[in-house]
């Protein structure tokens, strides 16, 4: 099944791995890539008995690129959408970045009988700098990304990913090759998603959706991620969360599901068995 109906008779992308019958995982993707960005997570949950699941966010990846539709309540629906087509009976819902949107808006849009939650550098709760959230980024701050990759998007992306994976003059986490295959994976998607996304995952105010996560929820941030800073997403998630366990990686960037792929891994595979 690689592609399933999306919310308004789109396709979106759709990748299986694992044991069909064990418990289902969706997986999530962060922004500017696709589920691909997965893969080292996906095996391993595979490995150790789950139903893995990841697909392309409209827009992105190999999903279609359509004009509209990059709010967060059409992309829970698009989440909706996949689990349905693929029969994920109480599944677990692990959001990476701007996917921890979309777990956060399906949540208190559909409900449902979602057994566990992972959010891993998610930009839950809120990162838009208001008077009621002070420790967000101001809003130039999306303004200037977008203006980025309207002048050069290659470029813009390549200084980006290197922010995201805390890449610098001392600290080299991922190899070049790993560098080059996200901005591959970024590339794909179409300008006009991309565009809208920034606006969505930077001003988006999950605040009144905090009240869905009923369910055992695991937080996974680095404590210096530049990216989607800890303090008015991962910490004041684990805040609000009743019972939320958050898991500080020390010094840590953002792009974790690489620089720290083993451990973000292993922490998912015992949350998930718990």
């Amino acid at each position: 099944m690689p592609y399933v109906e999306g919310a308004d008779g789109i396709e979106l992308y759709l990748k299986e791995w694992g044991d069909p019958d064990g418990p289902p995982v969706v997986l999530i993707h962060g922004w500017p890539l696709n589920a691909d960005s997965w893969d080292d997570q996906a095996l391993a949950l595979a490995n150790a008995g789950h139903r893995v699941i990841a697909y392309d966010r409209r827009g992105f990846g190999r999903s279609e690129q359509t004009w509209e539709g990059y709010d967060y309540d059409t992309l829970a629906d698009d989440l909706a959408s996949v689990i349905e087509a693929t029969e994920a009976e109480s599944p677990a819902l692990v959001g990476f970045s701007m996917g921890g949107g979309e777990v956060a808006r399906f949540l208190s849009r559909h409900g449902g009988n979602v057994r566990k939650v992972a959010l891993i550098s998610s930009v839950v709760p809120y990162l838009l700098k208001t008077s009621d959230n002070p420790d967000g980024a101001d809003e130039s701050v999306f303004d200037g990304i977008e203006a980025g990759i309207l002048e050069d998007r290659p470029k813009f992306f390549a200084g980006f990913i290197k922010s995201f994976y805390g890449v610098g003059l001392v600290s080299h986490p991922v190899s070049d090759e790993v560098l080059d295959w996200t901005l591959s994976l970024a590339m794909q998607a179409g300008l006009k998603g991309t565009l809208d996304c920034v606006d969505s995952f930077g001003k988006t105010d999950f605040r009144p959706d905090l009240a869905a996560f009923t369910m055992p929820t695991l937080i996974i941030h680095g404590t210096a991620d530049k990216t989607v800073p800890i303090d008015p997403s991962g910490r004041a998630a684990a805040r609000a969360i009743p019972g939320a366990k958050l898991i500080e990686y020390d010094g840590a960037p953002h792009g974790l599901l690489a620089t720290h792929k083993d451990r973000v891994s292993a922490d998912l595979v015992a949350f998930l068995a718990l």
